[in-house]
């Protein structure tokens, strides 16, 4: 019996809704392993969150501060300049929001505004070496073993993974109901 074969495949047969995925067609080999494909995807995710939630932790941050720190560390090695305006734009948050977000990157020793050097009006936002040194040795060295992962590939493993994210891409942008959202649901 193929169930004795795969003893999690009864649970995780249980787990889809028949009506929304089609198994028909597909040898019990092939089922199980598009369930190891979810349930590695599913570690991986766990994996990068933990260590996310853990560096943001070490560096005393929240997420808003850590996706507004990398933004402006982007535009810092491209050369650019950041503005409060820029911030609440890339990390998407209000004004009122940014100016609190600045105000405690700077307490924190993070962040630096510095007068602008073209426009009066507003400031340069910029992070700190110190914060970019333990960001480097954090979030740097994570992304150099992912990168590492992807170049021991061959190359036809690394285009079928491209070709598989940008599925996964798609399947998972909103449809149905959550572009339409009920009336007084807030948006």
């Amino acid at each position: 019996m193929v169930e004795d074969q795969h003893p999690s495949m009864g649970a995780r047969r249980a787990s889809i809704d028949p009506d929304l995925v089609d198994l028909h067609g597909l040898a019990e080999g092939d089922i199980a392993q598009a369930f190891d494909v979810m349930e590695a995807l599913a570690d991986w995710q766990s994996a990068a969150r933990t260590l996310a939630e853990l560096s943001a932790r070490y560096m005393h941050l929240n997420e808003t501060d850590m996706r507004a720190i990398r933004m402006i560390m982007r535009a810092q090695q491209r050369g650019e300049i950041v503005t409060p305006k820029d911030i609440a734009h890339g990390v998407g948050i209000s004004s009122a929001s940014t100016t609190k977000l600045i105000d405690r990157l700077v307490d924190g020793g993070h962040l630096v505004r510095t007068a602008h050097p073209s426009d009066r009006r507003t400031t340069r936002i910029r992070v700190t070496a110190s914060t970019r040194r333990v960001a480097r040795e954090t979030v740097g060295r994570q992304h150099a073993r992912r990168f590492a992962a992807a170049a021991a590939l061959s190359g036809g493993e690394r285009a079928a993974v491209i070709r598989f994210l940008k599925s996964l891409t798609e399947a998972d942008a909103p449809q149905g109901h959550l572009l339409d959202p009920p009336e007084g649901s807030g948006r």
